[in-house]
């Protein structure tokens, strides 16, 4: 079995609901988010810049000064191997002689020294006879370098690892730089190389402290441009989120709501404004609901004080209705008209008095469970002599059980009857199509009614027009089933009455369809509907 995962944020925890809810209605948060994201960044590259920078800067110094400080070295000894007696073959001597003096300051000045040599094959530092500091591991010298020395070259420096042990055997090690140099030993006339190892522990404390510096630096500046846009945000943010509770208020019917104007900037310009809207709204409403006070008050009073005229009237035409066998055709004619019109006179009449309950909120509901199946099939018999004298046929599609909903069954067969007949009047021998389609289901929160008819259909924004009162989407054509203009309007508003929907679907030359939706339960909230509001038989098109 295929399982959906449910649309939106339900799934998601409440409190990450909440944090989205808050995100996306808060406009502040993502300022001052965006602001923080955005200056973290800035603040970063700046400070990764400057850090490279005086990395760079701290190891150039250091490099001038060490690579200095080697040749001086390197140019004292050959200073005094050229004052030592000709007579001296001792290499090992002569070895100690000019590895052990630079030792010795090497430890005073905080740098090693390693004597390798001679250059050629078997010179490498690892070869053995090596004079070097002692605690110092040679290998802090790269083979790289070794191998630019293997034979006679120009000095050389290159950043290396310089490991060493303590008098208590604990290993450490630590950045550092090793510049070679090379001598000539005159006990055998050969050449060998001194390597300075100099460390970089003070310039990577300097470069700890800089960090540090300029990590702090980073942490206070971002809070600090958090706090000004939080502050500046606010003092924009805030009157916008009084305009919109101010906003709200009036939507709710509160029109005498106004918003508090402080200052002469551009905000309360903004305030002045709104305010000055709602004044001109609100006289504008305050008329509307009078004038349409009034004209509820005019339709009921006409619609009431027709009944009286219409009743002598009823009874004058009944009388010449029954006694036109006597009269010439003319005039039997006449009465004949004359009854038809005062049916749908009564019947007009009856549907303004409708109205001006519902406009009047005096329309109630007496609710019962009703079968949808039952009261569509009562509707298409009622309906069926209409039909046939249109050469339309009337069916009815529903499910093999009972669809049942808690409604008032009077209002929901007005309804029906109401649809089906509009579909007969917009479909007949004339048109091209098929059958008039009553569609019946429901499931387990609503219970729906749709009927679809293949007459003239709807233009493009006919759908949400065709509940308005007296609207006919062609003037020109006459009302065959004797309409008055007001029954999709009083469908409409018995739909809403019901807390249901009453939609409508058309397009031109393949009909319409008018979907009719109810809870099936009284106050029951509706989400979907179980029945398509397109009709199946519609392909839409492709966008």
């Amino acid at each position: 079995m295929l399982h959906l995962r449910p649309r939106g944020t339900h799934w998601l925890p409440r409190p990450v609901r909440r944090g989205l809810t808050f995100w996306r209605r808060s406009i502040q948060a993502r300022v001052v988010a965006s602001t923080l994201l955005l200056s973290t960044v800035v603040i970063s590259v700046v400070g990764w810049y400057l850090l490279q920078q005086i990395r760079d800067g701290l190891l150039d110094h250091r490099v001038q000064a060490v690579v200095g400080e080697a040749n001086d070295e390197t140019a004292e000894a050959r200073v005094r191997l050229e004052a030592a007696s000709p007579t001296d073959a001792d290499v090992a001597s002569q070895q100690r002689d000019l590895a052990d003096p630079i030792i010795q300051r090497g430890d005073t000045r905080g740098f090693s020294v390693v004597l390798a040599g001679p250059t050629g094959p078997g010179g490498r530092i690892a070869d053995g006879g090596t004079n070097f500091t002692r605690g110092l591991d040679t290998s802090s010298v790269p083979v790289s370098l070794e191998e630019h020395f293997d034979k006679e070259a120009p000095s050389a420096w290159t950043y290396t690892t310089i490991r060493t042990t303590d008098a208590q055997g604990v290993t450490s090690s630590s950045p550092g730089i090793v510049v070679g140099s090379q001598v000539l030993l005159p006990a055998d006339a050969r050449t060998y190389t001194l390597y300075y190892l100099f460390p970089l522990d003070e310039q990577e404390e300097t470069m700890a402290l800089v960090t540090r510096a300029l990590v702090t630096a980073a942490i206070l500046l971002v809070l600090l441009v958090a706090a000004t846009v939080w502050l500046v945000t606010r003092q924009v943010v805030t009157p916008i989120r009084m305009a919109r509770q101010v906003a709200e208020r009036l939507a709710a019917g509160q029109l005498q709501e106004r918003l508090r104007v402080s200052g002469e900037d551009d905000l309360a310009r903004l305030a002045t404004s709104f305010n000055q809207m709602a004044s001109n709204l609100q006289r504008q409403i305050r008329q509307l609901e009078e004038l349409s006070r009034v004209q509820r008050r005019f339709v009921s009073d006409v619609s009431h004080e027709l009944r009286t005229p219409l009743t002598t009237v009823r009874m004058a035409g009944d009388v010449l209705h029954d006694a036109r066998a006597d009269f010439d055709p003319a005039t039997a004619r006449a009465a004949e008209l004359l009854q038809i019109e005062l049916d749908r006179f009564e019947t007009l009449l009856a549907d303004l008095l409708e109205i001006s309950r519902f406009d009047a909120g005096a329309a109630v509901l007496e609710l019962d469970d009703i079968n949808l199946v039952d009261v569509a099939h009562r509707i298409v018999d009622a309906t069926r002599p209409l039909a046939r004298q249109r050469n339309v046929e009337v069916v009815v599609q529903s499910p093999g059980h009972p669809c049942l909903a808690e409604a008032d069954v009077r209002r929901v067969e007005r309804v029906v009857r109401n649809l089906v007949a509009n579909a007969i009047d917009h479909t007949g021998t004339d048109r091209t199509g098929g059958d008039i389609v009553v569609l019946v289901e429901g499931d387990d929160h609503a219970a729906a009614i749709a009927v679809r008819d293949y007459g003239v259909g709807l233009a493009p924004g006919e759908a949400a027009m065709v509940f308005n009162r007296f609207w006919r989407a062609d003037p020109a054509r006459a009302r065959t089933s004797g309409g008055t203009g007001l029954g999709l309007s009083i469908s409409l508003e018995d739909t809403h009455l019901h807390g249901g929907w009453l939609q409508a679907w058309g397009r031109p030359g393949e009909g319409a369809q008018f979907r009719l939706t109810l809870p099936r339960r009284a106050g029951g909230v509706l989400r979907q509907s179980p029945l398509p509001l397109v009709p199946t038989d519609v392909t839409e098109p492709v966008p």
